[in-house]
């Protein structure tokens, strides 16, 4: 496979997009959101109307994944179509003077000639100002506040009134209805569904962690049970690095998972997105240009909700973290109704919306655009991908926990660079839920040897080694 190519695409961008009939994109990225809690992905009461009608008109990924889940690495890597040992972003640590000089996909559209917006949390940095490659920006401070939050609105911060996730969709709504000449990119990035933090320069944050539903939709759900996955509430075992004690944190177990109404209100806040993305989609229909817009909804990674053990969390590298939802609505590349099942990446958004758009990359990139996979072609497709997580320091569970890992369609292995013999390696296909640890099991010596190279064959690649 090439390796970190610099892309105009296999068929060539010219081929792609000219310039008279080139697509505007809206791309809505949502908060810790996990791919199984939305509508169409079958959540038994999730109420995601609009989600699901892209869904429905575009094409679901059934297999997208974040290559690391936490929140500003996972960012930037969507923006530039690399991993974090390549652009530097590697924690939620204030690192704004990086996130300035940052090569993204939307300064190529930009350059090309799009109209782009950036409109929600950058959450790369405290720094609130416009970054390069944006005709028009609003956004805050960090994580920003749910109500009546300040906004800083083409370098000038004006106090708002108002519910943030609604306020948000106001101005996507608001920029998408302009008049113009030339196609646009609306990048939609929403502060929910996280809970209520407050973020200082190292990392560390305050606030009471609550997960705070829009008014309307505090009663959504009510006393509805809250689907578990089988290996919630289990303790770890086998898991050397989770079975560690770490000072007075009682052990993880069923007394350590995510409550349910906890789980309820993070779904109420998804609905306010949901009711955004309704609006993106009526406005562009009544300005005639639904068809001639790609349409994108995902999230940054997913969530634990008591998997293991784990609550309220993401940053390792189980299936419940790793795992996004991804739909697109494109009807001039993507079926309506189909699924697509080969993995796809976060890192691969990049160079995907640069080839469709006819532009030029700035740099090289470590995603690859899945422009084929659209066109049913899956000849020469990844077999596996690398994950990567720098310890942060933040979370007391998680201190020195940074690891390097591989997963392919059968097995992962996860590589912890602090903790000797703590090393994990589950066989998928038998085990989806990561419960038995076969790293110390002489019956899959093999597989692990041969994880190990892979790992060893995909940092070389990267130029992670």
């Amino acid at each position: 496979m090439v390796t970190r190519r610099s892309f105009l695409g296999a068929l060539g961008a010219a081929s792609v997009a000219h310039a008279q009939e080139r697509p505007n994109i809206v791309f809505v990225l949502m908060d810790d959101v996990r791919w199984d809690e939305l509508g169409f992905a079958g959540h038994p009461f999730a109420r995601t109307p609009n989600i699901d009608r892209l869904a429905r008109e575009g094409v679901m990924f059934r297999n997208a994944f974040a290559t690391t889940p936490l929140c500003s690495p996972s960012r930037a890597s969507f923006l530039t179509g690399l991993y974090p040992h390549n652009h530097g972003i590697t924690d939620n640590t204030d690192r704004s003077p990086r996130t300035h000089k940052l090569k993204t996909f939307p300064m190529a559209l930009q350059a090309a000639g799009y109209d782009t917006a950036f409109i929600g949390k950058w959450h790369m940095g405290l720094d609130a100002r416009p970054r390069p490659g944006f005709s028009h920006w609003v956004s805050f401070k960090g994580q920003g506040d749910y109500t009546d939050p300040e906004f800083n609105i083409d370098g000038k911060a004006e106090k708002q009134t108002g519910y943030a996730t609604d306020l948000l969709n106001e101005r996507a709504v608001a920029f998408a209805r302009q008049k113009r000449d030339r196609p646009f990119l609306l990048y939609v990035s929403h502060k929910a569904v996280h809970p209520y933090l407050l973020q200082a320069a190292d990392g560390s944050v305050s606030g009471d962690g609550r997960f705070l539903p829009a008014e309307r939709h505090q009663n959504l759900y009510a006393g509805l049970p809250v689907p578990r996955r089988p290996n919630a509430a289990h303790p770890p075992k086998g898991k050397p690095a989770l079975e560690r004690k770490i000072g007075d944190l009682p052990p993880l177990g069923p007394d350590t998972g995510t409550d349910d109404e906890t789980i309820r209100n993070r779904q109420r806040m998804l609905a306010a997105a949901d009711d955004g993305v309704g609006e993106l989609h009526k406005t562009l229909s009544k300005m005639g240009q639904l068809d001639n817009t790609i349409f994108i909804f995902t999230s940054d990674h997913g969530y634990f909700y008591g998997e293991h053990g784990l609550s309220v969390e993401r940053r390792l590298a189980y299936e419940e973290a790793l795992r996004i939802p991804l739909v697109i609505r494109y009807p001039k590349l993507a079926k309506a109704g189909s699924k697509i099942d080969p993995m796809v990446l976060s890192i691969d958004v990049a160079p995907t919306l640069i080839e469709i758009a006819g532009a030029t990359a700035q740099g090289a990139m470590d995603g690859r655009s899945f422009l084929p996979l659209l066109r049913g072609k899956t000849n020469g497709w990844r077999k596996s991908f690398l994950i990567e997580y720098y310890s942060d320091r933040v979370f007391p569970r998680v201190l020195t926990m940074g690891y390097k890992a591989v997963r392919t369609g059968r097995w992962k292995y996860i590589h912890y660079l602090e903790i000797p013999g703590a090393d994990e390696l589950y066989d998928l296909s038998v085990d989806p839920y990561e419960m038995t640890n076969l790293a110390a099991d002489p019956g899959a010596a093999k597989a692990l040897a041969d994880m190990k190279e892979e790992l060893r064959r995909l940092l070389k690649e990267t130029g992670g080694a």
